[in-house]
């Protein structure tokens, strides 16, 4: 039998679908139907945006996607964010980090 610390370190490989291809991904034991639910979730999203015809090519999509989702996190922490929570600030800095990459991917770089 695992002790608790050992339970925490370990991982399992998931398999998820996202735009008709699978990824196979480590998640932390006992996390796996959050990580099937998120998967669900961005290959929702990400049909949705694609369905719409006005974004192509499955990187794009996912970066906006991303943004999305970052966004709508924002959102629900902003409520953290005035208390000063470490949370808040790392959403804020994978907000920045995402903005960051859109910029560097539409000027081609």
């Amino acid at each position: 039998m695992m002790d608790e610390s050992a339970m925490e370190k370990a991982v399992n490989p998931v398999s998820v679908e996202i735009l008709g291809k699978s990824y196979t991904v480590a998640c932390p034991a006992g996390e796996e139907l959050f990580l099937r639910d998120s998967a669900r979730r961005v290959d929702a999203e990400m049909r949705k945006i694609r369905d719409s015809g006005k974004i192509i090519g499955s990187e794009r999509i996912a970066v906006v996607v991303a943004l999305n989702l970052a966004y709508e996190l924002l959102q629900s922490r902003r409520s953290e964010e005035s208390d000063g929570s470490p949370n808040a600030a790392r959403v804020h800095k994978l907000t920045r980090d995402i903005e960051a990459v859109l910029e560097s991917y539409q000027s081609g770089g």
